[in-house]
């Protein structure tokens, strides 16, 4: 990395798989890898202030360009000193640029050569975004790590369109690489090609000669099922710079965190632990606690006793009680349990790959998550 204050070190490769120990720094903090990147759309992580949010361990949080430009505006962030000077948040950021909103709009987008054209979900008005609108909007924001614009969509599909879409999405990555123009940022491309093993091999190549400073996978946990996404993983990982930081974007479940991981992913983002936990689910290593259920009505233990944060202690019984009752703390605190535990399973996992035994701690997770919800 050429750029002044960022840095990627591959520190160690687990000797029985491809897993990898890095530290990615940047001006405004060191992100050990791999990690989990708790997602604040709208400059905000879902019912967390940023304090509760580091007490979890998170080192760096995900942001929209779609969201934040439509609400308040980039302009406005921009004035107001930047997207960590708005939201109290004093660790690095990496903002997506949108091009999964786009595909999520679908039904409201029309796709040219140029960008996408759509209807605000806000207001119904009429808003463009193209590669080059998408960087000064990121530019604007002030992001350590921002995300070229990239065409995803819908899986499965034809592969024609697959093609079409792989094909445009490299065009767009070179015209965000030329039209990036803040030193004090860096960006990721987006490796695209849907389920085709092909497709994906030679966009990471070609996405490989423009020289980015990392790389994402897009494109994935669209509707394929688990196995399709992993194989994905090992055709894509292996092609990847060895000395660069890699991003699987919007995964996912615990398992699928640490498939990716064995298969050398470095960086991930998902709203599952606050979704979850605003549906009254937490995560556990013996499976999914589900708090409405009144199997846990009476019940003193806590969601899991290893998870640590200020609120652990309390009760399945009263966290189940918060929810029937339509309290605010009930989502509150199981957001709070499930960002602990993902930043938990990241941090144990660090620790296995610099012993060399990432595969024994996979097992033993795997061993008590496959198959298993409890009540």
């Amino acid at each position: 990395m050429n750029k002044t204050g960022f840095d990627f070190e591959l520190l160690h490769v687990d000797k029985h798989c491809g897993a990898r120990l890095g530290r990615l720094t940047t001006p405004r903090g060191v992100i050990d890898l791999p990690t989990f990147m708790p997602v604040g759309t709208c400059a905000t992580v879902k019912g967390m202030t940023t304090g509760l949010v580091e007490s979890t361990g998170a080192q760096i949080i995900l942001g929209n360009t779609y969201h934040l430009d439509l609400r308040p505006g980039s302009d406005v962030i921009e004035e107001l000193g930047g997207l960590q000077n708005f939201m109290g948040w004093n660790g690095p950021m990496l903002t997506d640029s949108g091009g999964f909103q786009v595909f999520s709009l679908a039904q409201l987008t029309k796709i040219s050569e140029n960008g996408a054209t759509f209807n605000s979900h806000i207001d119904g008005s009429k808003v463009e975004l193209t590669p080059e609108r998408s960087v000064q909007i990121q530019q604007e924001l002030g992001s350590d790590i921002a995300m070229v614009f990239d065409h995803v969509i819908e899986l499965p599909n034809s592969r024609e369109l697959v093609k079409d879409a792989m094909e445009r999405t490299i065009r767009w990555a070179k015209r965000s690489q030329d039209a990036h123009t803040l030193n004090e940022q860096i960006q990721f491309a987006i490796v695209q090609g849907g389920l085709d093993s092909q497709l994906r091999v030679e966009c990471a190549k070609q996405l490989i000669d423009l020289e980015f400073p990392g790389y994402a996978i897009g494109g994935l946990s669209v509707g394929e099922p688990p196995p399709q996404m992993y194989e994905m993983l090992d055709v894509t990982c292996p092609i990847l710079p060895q000395q660069k930081p890699r991003y699987l974007m919007g995964v996912g479940r615990p398992q699928d965190l640490l498939e990716a991981v064995r298969r050398g992913v470095d960086m991930f983002d998902c709203v599952m632990p606050t979704r979850n936990g605003r549906n009254a689910m937490a995560f556990t290593d013996k499976g999914h606690l589900k708090l409405r259920n009144a199997v846990h009505e009476r019940d003193p233990r806590p969601l899991q006793a290893e998870v640590k944060t200020k609120y652990s202690h309390l009760s399945r019984a009263y966290i189940r009680h918060l929810f029937k009752a339509g309290e605010m703390m009930g989502p509150i605190l199981l957001s709070l349990h499930n960002l602990a535990y993902y930043q938990r399973l990241m941090r144990q996992a660090r620790e296995a790959i610099a012993n060399d035994a990432f595969m024994d701690y996979f097992r033993e997770r795997m061993a008590g998550w496959v198959g298993k919800s409890v009540d």
